[in-house]
């Protein structure tokens, strides 16, 4: 495609989960972009227009997280007026927002997850701890970025982990630890990009992680064999078309400790509008496949669709 063929493009941004600062960040820079390379790209932020201004549009580049835009909500609203948009659709969007339900997908496909526990105010958390072990994560079903999520190293904090969590979402997961490293795929059109380990300097790859310190590393490559590399990358597709995935997005996932299971990979969740910040994953992993930040959004748009 040329860039005529895009028409009038509307970057969407900003919006109003509890991720807008993030996506402000990303969908800045994705705007940028798309206008270094000629393409007639606009700012949107939903929170601040009218969603029928989006009838002004021939084709929509997705750059909000969370709520309202990762969830179906603004794909809903796209399909409808017609305009095809980046990322996965209605269902997928859906289904990857919500841990819980992505678990139970993966689980009855037959791809591992780890072992968890959902919570509720009146649950018993003493035995939930002793059930999964120490540590353990507690983390709101809904939402990203590690927003509302801690982790537990001693008996008796679950139930203010959950607590916290609770402040999130109704929907409150506990997840046993995996320990052995984390580890994510970029997934760009039918392709799994080279995997990412993070190497996070605290506890874990919280908020703070994510976006504000620079000291978290990231190895590409992983460490990891090829032949396991390459069996990876091909289940975290499996992961991603087994929710409905489409376009782009992000898998992630844990590693035991090669003395507990061999190295045994276990999934937590998918990123379907991932971040495109100078600290985001996604450019990351196109960077090491031989694709810039600038080739890496033109590319994601090409792949816009509806249905």
């Amino acid at each position: 495609m040329t860039v005529k063929d895009f028409g009038k493009v509307a970057v969407l941004f900003g919006g109003c989960s509890a991720e807008r600062e993030v996506s402000l960040n990303s969908g800045s820079r994705v705007l940028a972009a798309l206008q270094r390379q000629g393409v007639d790209a606009a700012a949107f932020d939903p929170s601040e227009r009218k969603l029928d201004e989006l009838a002004a549009f021939d084709r929509a580049f997705i750059a909000l997280h969370g709520r309202y835009g990762e969830d179906g909500t603004i794909q809903g609203v796209l399909e409808l007026m017609g305009i095809p948009y980046t990322g996965s659709g209605v269902m997928a969007s859906a289904l990857g927002m919500d841990k819980w339900r992505s678990k139970l997908l993966w689980q009855a496909s037959g791809l591992p997850v780890p072992e968890y526990v959902l919570l509720d105010a009146d649950s018993d958390f003493a035995r939930v701890e002793a059930e999964l072990g120490l540590p353990l994560f507690v983390k709101p079903a809904c939402e990203g970025s590690s927003i509302g999520i801690s982790k537990v190293k001693q008996a008796g904090d679950l139930g203010v982990a959950y607590a916290e969590a609770a402040k999130h979402d109704s929907l409150v997961i506990a997840e046993r630890a995996i320990l052995g490293g984390e580890y994510t795929t970029a997934i760009l059109g039918d392709a799994a990009l080279p995997i990412i380990k993070i190497e996070p300097r605290g506890e874990f790859y919280d908020y703070e992680a994510k976006y504000l310190r620079d000291d978290t590393a990231y190895r590409c490559p992983c460490g990891l064999s090829e032949e396991r590399e390459r069996e990876l990358r091909a289940q975290a597709l499996e992961a991603f078309r087994v929710l409905g995935g489409r376009g782009w997005g992000r898998v992630d996932f844990l590693m035991e400790p090669a003395a507990n299971g061999g190295g045994r990979a276990y999934f937590l969740e998918v990123n379907t509008s991932p971040g495109m910040t100078d600290h985001s994953l996604v450019p990351m992993a196109a960077r090491a496949a031989g694709v810039a930040y600038d080739e890496l959004v033109l590319r994601v748009l090409a792949l816009a669709a509806l249905g």
